[in-house]
């Protein structure tokens, strides 16, 4: 082999970290190919020792890795001839690099998406345990990022953990559909060796078989919709710091950043820039550049395996990690962030956010919709014009506007009475607040 072409074909320096599951793999196929008589219990017990061997010292990183063994997996399997000769060359019997290196990303997929699983729940519990602390605080809602409605803060972060918790069982189904065994498919036609397929899916705990040859070794589905489940939740991610940025500026003054997850500037003394933040809304970049990568990867390849799937590791590791450390650095985040009840609570009559409420009351009233909205938006026309609130307006300019409306409508008005006025499942009533959380601590076992 020409060394460019050596260098060029190479993907032992990315595909090195699935060592471990190559090997975890290796051992199942070696003991099922012993059960089926394919290997002495002496050839078996020579292979299990030296793979146990060769991943102990792929621990403690001693292995030279060499270009021209291509993979993480020759290099293992070579090492092994070279230990006991061979007994290490039958470990290959019935197998495929094929279906071998679709057992192992599948193998690491599974647990890194275990992971992912583990740290969304660990998010979501940070945001839980902020609805006890911002219990009572009330902030303004958006739409437009223009002020909406009053909600209290807890509801806010509920809306989190609904996000997070869709992000969580797409991981989980995605989970079911990579947890299936390729393992035996061999090059494309399967083998006439007597092999045990549903033997190795058992001993690598998978739930199901691969039930067809061809696909088996050109299958990168999982991969795919692995990176979409992790594209979802950096994009999720994204919009939560993307949210916290705006919401830590003096204009804003919502929430204080911990300092530790900040920098400085190198000029302006002053200056605490929430750059764990915007690393995060950057970062997302590379999770969605990884799904397209590996959708335009397998885009017209025919059946079954190609060289070109080599090339889906750097994008779904690289998508993996991303993800991973984005949420490991958003838990403590959330945790640690206080809101700023002094400053929001001061603005907090800003933007007529009961203006809704009011137009809710008039309907129940008997009033149409259409008509309700026209008056209160007149009442909040002449509130702006006078500078004041819709509670400060006098009883002769609500009855101006509508001469049905008398003092009693007033217990809408201001966002504590807005905030109470909500009635629906879902919504910013404080029983109902209290009802999720309660439903969440239940859920997360919080």
């Amino acid at each position: 082999m020409d060394d460019r072409l050596a260098r060029f074909s190479q993907s032992i320096s990315f595909d090195h970290r699935l060592y471990r599951h190559d090997i975890r793999g290796s051992i199942a196929h070696a003991r099922m190919l012993e059960k089926q008589k394919l290997l002495t219990k002496d050839e078996f017990a020579s292979i299990e020792r030296e793979l146990l061997s060769i991943g102990e010292m792929l621990d403690r990183g001693e292995m030279p890795f060499k270009i021209e063994l291509e993979d993480i997996h020759m290099h293992i399997e070579q090492t092994l001839i070279d230990r006991i000769g061979d007994a290490g060359r039958k470990l290959h019997t019935a197998r495929s690099r094929n279906d071998q290196i679709a057992t192992d990303l599948r193998l690491w997929v599974r647990d890194q998406l275990d992971r992912v699983a583990e740290l969304l729940v660990e998010l979501q519990k940070a945001f839980l345990s902020r609805c006890e602390r911002d219990a009572t605080v009330a902030i303004p809602a958006y739409t437009h990022l223009q002020r909406a409605q009053p909600v209290l803060a807890p509801h806010y972060w509920l809306a989190y953990i609904e996000k997070l918790e869709r992000d969580r069982t797409r991981v989980v189904d995605c989970r079911k559909r990579t947890n299936v065994s390729p393992l035996g498919g061999a090059a494309v036609a399967g083998t006439s060796m007597p092999i045990d397929r549903h033997f190795t899916a058992k001993e690598l705990g998978f739930e199901d078989v691969a039930r067809n040859s061809i696909d088996i070794s050109s299958d990168r589905d999982f991969a795919v919709e692995s990176a979409f489940v992790l594209t979802m939740i950096a994009e999720h991610l994204s919009g939560w710091a993307e949210e916290w940025i705006l919401w830590s500026t003096t204009e804003f003054s919502f929430i204080r950043l911990p300092q530790k997850f900040c920098t400085g500037s190198s000029i302006m003394p002053q200056k605490v820039n929430p750059d764990t933040l915007e690393l995060t809304r950057g970062k997302s970049a590379r999770v969605i550049g990884a799904l397209q990568t590996l959708l335009v990867l397998i885009k017209g390849l025919p059946l079954a395996y190609n060289r070109d799937l080599q090339e889906d590791k750097p994008p779904l590791f690289d998508a993996f990690d991303t993800v991973t450390a984005m949420l490991e650095i958003a838990i403590p985040i959330v945790a640690e962030s206080e809101l700023d009840v002094a400053s929001i609570r001061s603005r907090l009559d800003q933007g007529f956010l009961d203006a809704t409420a009011l137009m809710e009351a008039c309907m129940l009233r008997g009033l149409p919709q259409r008509t309700a909205h026209h008056r209160v938006g007149a009442l909040v026309a002449l509130a702006k014009e006078k500078r004041v609130r819709l509670i400060d307006l006098s009883d002769a300019d609500l009855q101006s506007v509508d001469p049905t409306l008398d003092a009693t409508i007033r217990e809408v008005l201001s966002v504590d009475g807005a905030i109470n006025a909500y009635q629906s499942f879902g919504s910013s009533n404080p029983n109902q607040v209290a009802s999720q959380v309660a439903y969440w601590k239940s859920v997360l076992k919080y």
